[in-house]
């Protein structure tokens, strides 16, 4: 096997990737190294890529990603709880504090310390990429690498997002947003037995929301949030929308004591009433990615009834065009860059 790799860098804001060749990583004590099959590429990689979003230290990860799927091929020292050929899921956390309340509560995704790929570390655009062992996901064996890993951020958030709501079994939860990741949290609102609104300003996402299951749809306008249908108000409401322009419709659309979860980056301020906070009880909250208690949890689902997702596939050299038409609105469903197929494993490091 070769020491080097092929990575698409980030080296200025908005500009394109490099495609280079580069010294294949190696992993620390307690990291596996692991060699891609494919990664999804997020709408967080396009915040990233476009200098919106920058991690404290101020300093932005080379190699951006962070939805990978592939094969160990390498064990850092002191790991043993992983095996060579392993299959292996590289997501947003590559580590967190372990101190804080958030860890301790095992709500790790909510950790102000924590580290993620293609952020503050190297990411999953490389055909190699170097993991916390504690933190990578085990997914199945078998499967479309290209179709597992946008579950790995995209899947993870709807999920967390889901669960964060608290939806059970006979509520109506309104899913504002059916882009990637809203389709995912369309299917697992209705595998928990919830009946589902999905709102869009695309009749075409429409369509694909009631094709997975959606049993409700209604199409975003200015109007929405004067026109509800009554028979529709929501026990929870989930916002995939990266706009606040579904604020209102949320507001109106929520019922006394439901729960409105905020899941899409919206930076700027919404209009809110505390007096109606007071006479209705409505629970506000935001929703960070997920657990890695819920990452076990969602694919578990996902093994037992794959959830459904329309993926594009394309080359590392494709990365930049890939971030361009998420960042214009034109992909169509989730993308993801597929790499050669992985090569035998490497001899164990340091075991």
């Amino acid at each position: 096997m070769n020491d080097s790799m092929l990575a698409a860098l980030f080296e200025q804001a908005g500009e394109p990737l490099g495609i280079v060749r580069m010294p294949r990583p190696e992993p620390g004590p307690g990291e596996i190294l692991v060699q891609l099959e494919a990664s999804g590429i997020c709408h967080t990689d396009v915040h990233v890529w476009q200098g919106h979003l920058r991690p404290a230290s101020g300093k932005t990860a080379a190699i951006l990603g962070h939805e990978g799927v592939g094969r160990v091929v390498r064990l850092g020292a002191g790991v043993s709880d992983w095996r060579l050929g392993e299959r292996a899921g590289v997501a947003w956390l590559h580590d967190a504090c372990g101190g804080c309340d958030e860890c301790h509560a095992e709500m790790e995704s909510f950790c102000q310390h924590q580290r993620a790929h293609g952020f503050d570390v190297a990411g999953t655009f490389a055909e190699y990429v170097v993991a916390d062992a504690r933190f990578a996901a085990r997914v199945p064996d078998q499967g479309d690498a290209a179709a597992l890993a946008p579950l790995m951020c995209a899947g993870l958030t709807a999920f967390g997002a889901v669960r964060r709501a608290g939806i059970v079994a006979g509520e109506t939860c309104a899913i504002f947003g059916c882009g990637g990741l809203g389709l995912y949290a369309i299917q697992i609102a209705r595998r928990l037995g919830a009946t589902v609104v999905a709102i869009d300003t695309d009749e075409a996402k429409l369509r694909l929301a009631a094709s997975l299951g959606a049993d409700h749809v209604l199409l975003a306008s200015p109007d929405l949030s004067r026109n509800w249908p009554a028979g529709l108000r929501a026990h929870a409401c989930i916002n995939f929308a990266p706009t606040p322009a579904s604020w209102d419709a949320m507001v109106a659309a929520i019922r006394p004591r439901g729960r409105i979860i905020a899941a899409a980056m919206v930076p700027q301020p919404v209009a809110l009433n505390q007096e109606w906070l007071t006479t209705t009880g409505v629970w506000i909250t935001g929703t960070s990615v997920g657990t890695r208690a819920q990452m076990r949890e969602l694919l578990q689902l996902h093994e037992a009834q794959p959830f459904e997702a329309q993926i594009e596939r394309v080359t590392l050299a494709e990365a930049t065009c890939a971030l361009a038409r998420l960042k214009a609105g034109t992909a169509k469903g989730r993308q993801a860059i597929v790499f050669d197929a992985p090569e035998g494993p490497l001899m164990p490091q340091g075991v």
